[in-house]
Formats: C-alpha cells, structure tokens, sequence
C-alpha cells in the first residue's frame, strides 16, 4: 500500500532529523554508512532501495578510466 503524504512527512522529518546529526560524524563513518544512508533515504517513501537501484555500479568516466558510483537508478539518477 502506497505511504500517503504524512506519513512521507514524518518519515522525512525523522530521516532529516536522524542524518543532520550524523553529519557531525567523521568521513570514515560517512563512508561506512553510505549504503544505510540510502536504503533509509528510499524508506522515506515507502520504497524497497533493492526494487529500483544498485550499489558500487561499475561506471567509465568521461577520461576512460573505469570507477564505481555510490548508488545507479537506471534511468534516473547516478549519485
């Protein structure tokens, strides 16, 4: 069943609430908790982040060298 709008607010407001006070974390921990930064992020919407986007995707950048990005939407978003 679909969130309605207030549960996507207050799941939102937690969410914003919960990761501003992680930014005062080091980078490590950032890193470490990237991947829970984003399974929680597409929680806000009542959204499984393993139905619509992957991890650590293999990319080629613009310079030909291969890399990985944090999180791959196919045909959405590359963050």
């Amino acid at each position: 069943m679909p969130l309605n709008w207030h549960d996507i607010q207050t799941r939102a407001v937690h969410f914003s609430r919960e990761w501003s006070s992680a930014e005062k974390e080091s980078a490590k921990k950032e890193r470490d908790e990237a991947q829970t930064f984003w399974n929680e992020f597409f929680d806000v919407f009542g959204v499984r982040r393993r139905t619509v986007a992957s991890f650590e995707e293999k990319v080629r950048s613009i310079k030909g060298r291969f890399g990985f990005i944090d999180l791959f939407w196919q045909g959405k978003m590359p963050l």
